[in-house]
């Protein structure tokens, strides 16, 4: 039947109500960022398979950053946890710039502190003065790199030092060639010797120049079989999309002469937000090495993020080459040692990373447990043998030794299946779908009543007083003594049970096709008129000793209702089943 003309329909939603309106805000002050021309780019088609070099700079950058800066028992604290992670390029401070760091440099040197298989690296402007002093403090060092800089973009060369791409230019090669010189004064045959250069806010710089000053550069260091130079090329300020700051890397990479003796290092920071997806698509482009700080720590916006990073390869079943088992002793560390909290929403480490609240979010989880579990068990393999996929958990929580009681949590955005999650991982309990749907009303009611998040102690203690009636809560009209079942020839089950009903000692009996039926005959002497409707059960562990888990759902006086029993004899967990849907009945 067609519908009638006059009945009011609903206005359709069109494109034109979506359109945007302009900002007002002064966008002309801002232009585009230039693009690169390398129509060839290969870097899209290219893939990260192994680990890059790593260099953590969270002793410079990262100290340099904190309104409190490190004390020196909070520096060697970070130097120590790095090394026990694994990183085998670290910059321990910039000695030149006072006392502080220069000591301490000085300190993990004559106290043995670095592993023979460590590079230590310290930092350096371009003057002699500093030159000295920086090179002066690796005295001793068994591996060592100076780390020399100096800004070589537009703004810089006409606003800070107002010179020009030549006198820009030289400032590096000289700068170079002290490096060098004090090297050759002050570090004696005990010490492998390397040295970095950074053509510093190279994400503004001209390519064509960046290039040239590079080159410049490695004429005088003179790189070669067995003397590598580091060629670090830093997004000072981040000022491009990543995919742009990946076209310049592969520029930079096919156009350096000398280049298979040149690490390409890439030092992103986040002023855009985007510095994990510039360093990975960097290294996709040709870099070698990326430096960062743990948690992305580091100048204004943070340098990029070393624990992100190297666990985005893990992720994909990449080897990072650093340990990140322990995650929250290295959060904790580095909360201390940074005096700065890591957020409770940061990737893989923060609190909540691995917890859902959304009830959908947590049935997809405990399904995919339940999926895992059945899958390593069809192979004959453990849970950990099999590849994982559990929706929403990128990586098993337990990797990073998180355990599994914080990957649900429970308040009024929670499910059924968060619910259930909790009672399975915590208690053994793998309640029936419709049984999940009972219990997590009854939750429900407790955070609209109360607010905020139940915890898995508050949820058990909800679920005894629900369900599990026992001496120290002895709630409902009736509790359970014992039970005898005898079985006639033709397969008739006779019950007999002893119970306290309504404060007085009863025996109940009855007869039927098994040992519940015989128990519903027998409540029907006291008044309780019930049916099953639903019977499952399960073992809560393994062994001679393991418990049952036995679940009813029955139709009582009227009402539909779920009971638990939990019994080393499984027929008394079916009986203890039922009265506890009894006993809930008459609640």
């Amino acid at each position: 039947m067609s519908q009638s003309p006059f009945v009011s329909r609903p206005t359709p939603i069109t494109n034109a109500t979506h359109t945007q309106q302009p900002s007002g805000m002064p966008i002309h002050k801002y232009g585009q960022y230039e693009a690169v021309n390398i129509p060839d780019r290969t870097w899209p088609e290219k893939r990260i398979t192994k680990a890059p070099r790593w260099l953590s700079t969270d002793l410079r950058d990262g100290n340099q950053a904190l309104i409190d800066p490190m004390s020196p028992a909070r520096k060697r604290e970070m130097f120590d946890l790095l090394v026990r992670m694994g990183y085998k390029e670290i910059e321990v401070g910039f000695p030149s710039s006072g006392e502080t760091d220069f000591a301490f440099v000085r300190s993990i040197i004559e106290e043995g502190a670095i592993p023979d298989d460590v590079t230590i690296s310290v930092l350096t402007q371009a003057r002699e003065d500093l030159i000295e002093r920086t090179v002066e403090s690796l005295k001793g060092a068994k591996r060592a790199t100076v780390h020399l800089y100096n800004a070589t973009a537009p703004t810089f060369r006409r606003v800070v030092f107002r010179g020009s791409k030549e006198q820009i230019k030289q400032i590096a090669v000289d700068g170079t060639r002290l490096v060098m010189e004090y090297a050759e004064k002050l570090l004696g045959p005990e010490t492998t010797f390397g040295y970095q250069y950074s053509p510093e806010i190279f994400t503004d710089t001209e390519l064509d120049f960046a290039l040239e000053v590079c080159e410049a550069v490695c004429d005088v260091w003179q790189p070669g079989p067995g003397r590598e130079i580091i060629l670090n090329l830093p997004a000072t300020v981040e000022r491009s999309t990543p995919s742009t700051h990946a076209d310049r890397f592969e520029w930079m990479s096919r156009n350096l002469t000398r280049r298979e003796h040149i690490c390409v290092s890439v030092h992103p920071h986040n002023d855009r937000g985007t510095a994990v997806a510039a360093a990975e698509l960097a290294i996709m482009a040709g870099a070698d090495r990326i430096e960062g700080c743990l948690f992305g720590q580091g100048e204004r916006t943070g340098n990029v993020d070393l624990v992100t990073l190297g666990m985005n390869l893990f992720s994909q079943g990449v080897d990072p080459q650093i340990d990140f088992s322990q995650i929250d002793e290295i959060r904790r560390t580095s909360e201390y040692c940074n005096q700065m909290e890591v957020h409770p929403r940061h990737p893989y480490a923060g609190d909540l990373v691995y917890t859902a609240f959304s009830g959908s979010h947590q049935d997809a989880i405990k399904k995919g447990f339940d999926a895992m579990e059945a899958d390593a068990a069809a192979q004959g393999k453990t849970v950990d043998e099999i590849e994982w996929a559990v929706p929403y958990l990128p990586i098993d929580p337990k990797d990073v030794g998180r355990s599994y009681e914080a990957v649900i949590r429970v308040n009024s955005q929670s499910g059924k299946g968060g619910i259930a999650y909790v009672l399975k991982n915590d208690h053994k309990l793998d309640l029936p779908r419709r049984m999940q749907i009972e219990f997590s009303k009854i939750i429900q009611q407790k955070t609209d009543s109360e607010g905020g998040e139940v915890t898995p102690a508050a949820i058990w203690a909800v679920f005894q007083d629900e369900y599990l009636p026992n001496p120290d809560n002895a709630w409902g009209r009736i509790q359970l003594r014992s039970g005898q079942t005898t079985s006639d020839t033709d397969g008739t089950d006779t019950l007999t049970v002893e119970a306290v009903v309504d404060g007085v000692d009863t025996v109940l009996t009855g007869s039927g096709n098994g040992p519940i039926s015989a128990f519903f005959a027998a409540l029907q002497s006291i008044g309780v008129d019930a049916r099953l409707l639903d019977y499952q059960e399960h073992t809560m562990s393994e062994g001679a000793s393991a418990q049952a888990a036995s679940y009813i759902e029955c139709a009582i006086d009227g009402k539909v209702l779920w009971g638990i029993g939990i019994d080393a004899n499984t027929t008394r967990a079916s009986l203890k089943a039922v009265i506890s849907a009894v006993n809930r009945s008459a609640r």
